[in-house]
């Protein structure tokens, strides 16, 4: 078994996620992470940085090397920064 080790950028420990093979695509990687963590891909998107050479993932047919740490920031859907909405009357 093969494994990527990630994290939240919120939080200290890592997780870990495991498959067959020298390397995992984003597109999996992600969707093993919504998995885990119980969330919506509806709702948010996932921005997968690698943790030693700080390379942002953005092709979803990337391939992210076994053994390699990474850093999980929820993104809104879309890829869009975060608006706050303000109505003025």
């Amino acid at each position: 078994m093969s494994c990527v080790h990630y994290k939240f950028s919120s939080k200290l420990n890592y997780d870990t996620v495991t498959f067959n093979g020298f390397h995992i695509c984003l597109r999996d990687l992600k969707r093993q992470i919504f998995g885990r963590e119980k969330l919506k891909p509806a709702n948010c998107d996932l921005q997968i940085t690698n943790a030693q050479t700080r390379e942002e993932y953005t092709d979803e047919n990337a391939l992210i090397p076994k053994n390699s740490s990474v850093i999980v920031r929820r993104i809104p859907a879309g890829g869009g920064k975060a608006t706050s909405k303000r109505h003025v009357l």
